[in-house]
């Protein structure tokens, strides 16, 4: 497992997957199953996990954390790079960071919380950075969350190592927080696109390359390509491959973000996820839970069919 400090070579090296976890009728984490998403992963050359909201961390307890960091790190690779996520509250985050401290991974991302201060939320990273001893991530979905002076300055004292810029925008939009933060930091080597396919196409006209994925757990190899294509600045490429995702993400949006992902995963037939937990929910609706399969089996099929093509 990689345990060197983050580099901007890193946030490009694959997208930042966003695994769900699967569980056990108990609320365990299933081992085995989600050795499987992680091993379907690897096979389309993603080696990068961040453990956040898509794995439900926002409502890991503190008391479990330590063993839930134990199990993610025995399933990992040598050439992994695993991300646990800390909060979202500032209580809870504090005792996540002391528990991360003097442990191997080299960052760790706060999950977002409302309501909440700009300022605030600057002093907290940093109190953070200072108590694990490393750089954070920081994922934010809205302008009011943080100051784009504020992030400059975390990443230019090292308090920060990555910036998930999560704000949704059309081609059309100006994207002034976006203009703001990298006209401040002067680049885009700290900076990634937090919302996965659905907008790394727009963000990148702005320069951006790297971005998590959460549709990409299904699509691994597709998502490969996608950013490939990124990197290179073909951005015609990119919006064809991004097609490919649009189905399932807009199901996302319309059913909830993680527990649709979360049960996409099971339904394309890569590792029975079980139950999500509290404070979620699995998909009920049984139209919508045909649609995921659908949807997600096809972008699986999608993917597969690029892995044979390559």
């Amino acid at each position: 497992m990689k345990s060197s400090p983050v580099t901007p070579a890193d946030l490009l090296r694959c997208p930042l997957a966003l695994p769900p976890v699967a569980r056990t009728p108990s609320g365990e984490i299933a081992v085995a199953e989600q050795a499987k998403i992680l091993a379907w992963l690897r096979s389309g050359g993603i080696t990068t996990f961040l453990y956040g909201g898509c794995a439900n961390f926002f409502n890991a307890g503190v008391r479990q954390y330590a063993s839930t960091l134990d199990t993610v790190e025995a399933l990992s690779e040598a050439d992994d790079w695993v991300i646990p996520t800390i909060g979202p509250d500032f209580g809870k985050a504090m005792d996540q960071a002391e528990i991360l401290k003097g442990r191997r991974f080299p960052s760790a991302m706060l999950l977002p919380l409302t309501p909440v201060t700009a300022a605030g939320v600057a002093t907290g990273l940093r109190r953070l950075s200072d108590t694990m001893g490393c750089p954070l991530m920081v994922f934010f979905k809205s302008p009011d969350y943080v100051r784009a002076a504020d992030l400059a300055a975390m990443i230019k004292d090292g308090v920060l190592c990555c910036v998930e810029y999560g704000i949704g925008g059309s081609i059309d939009k100006a994207e002034p927080f976006l203009a703001e933060l990298l006209e401040r930091t002067g680049s885009t080597d700290a900076v990634i696109d937090g919302a996965g396919e659905r907008t790394i196409t727009t963000h990148a006209r702005f320069g951006i390359k790297g971005y998590t994925s959460g549709s990409g757990v299904v699509a691994p190899h597709l998502s490969m390509a996608l950013l490939a294509s990124v990197k290179r600045g073909d951005l015609a490429e990119a919006a064809r491959l991004r097609e490919h995702f649009l189905e399932l993400e807009g199901l996302r949006q319309a059913h909830s973000p993680i527990p649709v992902l979360h049960d996409a995963v099971r339904l394309a037939g890569i590792a029975d996820t079980g139950q999500i937990g509290p404070f979620f929910s699995n998909v009920s609706d049984e139209k919508a839970l045909t649609s995921i399969a659908t949807a997600a089996t096809r972008l699986r099929m999608a993917s597969l069919a690029r892995a044979k093509a390559a």
